[in-house]
């Protein structure tokens, strides 16, 4: 079944119109609409959560119906890609702006993690810099990049920062 009519049968056996459903999932009741006329193509996850739990049904059922990849076995139980349910509820809950914040900030800490080798490097780098002499150290625009160093600050400073546009 398409997930525009998944959605519609679900929302119609709950009694509920598309503006209480478009409310409570946090949709436009002219997306929730488009959705159910199978005019969009492929909601991002986050709609298909917050969909799910405004119909109270397991977000798998609505994955189902997109067309997202199961597992290998088929039965669509386990997907290929596993998420843990309340992080996606959790991220579901920012907007996309934010999403994308957060995002940028995940895939910038895999990174740092993907070449830990580099990262002991340009570090040792840096402190063998701070504790030479100052006649021994090179000028400022001769320094040897210790970008990881300065993005790890960066990224420690931004942690505690509030994210843009962040309710308080």
């Amino acid at each position: 079944m398409a997930l525009g009519k998944k959605i519609r049968q679900l929302r119609e056996e709950l009694g509920m119109s598309q503006a209480q459903l478009s409310s409570q999932g946090g949709l436009s009741q002219g997306y929730l609409s488009q959705l159910e006329n199978d005019e969009v193509q492929n909601p991002s996850a986050a709609v298909i959560f917050r969909l799910a739990q405004a119909l109270n049904v397991d977000p798998r059922v609505l994955m189902d119906a997109a067309g997202y990849d199961s597992g290998a076995n088929g039965s669509g139980s386990e997907f290929a890609v596993t998420v843990d349910p309340e992080l996606l509820r959790f991220l579901a809950r920012f907007p996309r702006q934010q999403q994308i914040y957060l995002l940028g900030l995940l895939k910038t800490l895999d990174q740092q993690q993907a070449a830990p080798a580099d990262h002991q490097v340009e570090r040792s780098l840096a402190q063998r810099l701070a504790r030479a002499p100052a006649k021994q150290r090179p000028r400022d625009d001769a320094r040897p990049p210790v970008v990881a160093v300065e993005e790890a600050q960066r990224l420690r400073l931004e942690a505690h920062q509030p994210l843009p546009g962040a309710l308080a």
